[in-house]
This record gives structure tokens, sequence and C-alpha cells, in this order.
């Protein structure tokens, strides 16, 4: 009887562990289209349409991509409509901000919503604006 219960444990923790580390992988093309542009700096904005402050950190997205969108790309992303992005930057809760150099690379990220003054503060910090 003992032999049965450890057999049945070891299977369950073999498919619960293959489920947790098995996921797909992106294809190319939805790889290349996710990433922000080379040659430009990005603010990516990752949240949720019903989430009181993503809607904040939208409309401060907005007003930055106004002021300063020749020289940041500013993007939000949805997790009902991205969640393939969320997982590759590893997104745990909303809103958080991932600033990308010029070359895609992660420099930072912030979690939690940030005035729009705090976001220019934190981009001149990175040299992305002047």
């Amino acid at each position: 009887m003992k032999f049965l219960r450890h057999s049945v444990v070891g299977l369950v923790c073999l498919v619960v562990g293959f489920l947790l580390v098995w996921q797909p992988l992106p294809s190319q093309a939805q790889a290349q289209a996710s990433a922000p542009a080379k040659g430009k700096p990005a603010l990516y904005e990752f949240g949720a349409k019903y989430c009181v402050p993503c809607k904040e950190m939208k409309e401060v997205m907005a007003a930055l991509k106004t002021s300063h969108g020749d020289q940041v790309e500013f993007r939000m992303v949805y997790s009902d409509e991205e969640m393939p992005l969320f997982e590759q930057n590893k997104i745990m809760l909303i809103p958080t901000q991932v600033f990308f150099d010029a070359s895609g690379k992660e420099v930072d990220r912030h979690i939690g919503a940030l005035p729009k003054e705090e976001v220019l503060k934190k981009l001149k910090e990175l040299k992305f604006i002047r």
C-alpha cells in the first residue's frame, strides 16, 4: 500500500512539474513583433484594462507619447491581449513599467503607478531624453 501511495504521489509531482516547466515557445515572428524597435529606447507599460492604477498610467503614457514620442517608444501592453509578452518579460504584478535601451535590452523596471514627473525623471536618468 505504501509503495502504491508513493508511486501516485511521484506521478502527480512529475505531471505538475512538467506542466509548470513546459510552455509553448513563441514563434519567431511573434517575438520580433513584440520587441522594442531597434535604435530607439522604449518604455513599456504592462497592465490590464480593468486596473485603476493602469488606467492612470495610460493617461501618463499618452501625455509622454505626445511630448517625447520622437525620442522614446511608449507602448501599453495589456495582459488580456499580449500574455506572451508578459511571460517573456516575467511580469508578475501590474502596473509595471519596463525601460529598454536603444538595443532592446532591459535597463530598468518599476512596479506600481508613477506620476508623469517621476517617469520624466527616470527617462532623464537613463539618458533616454534630453
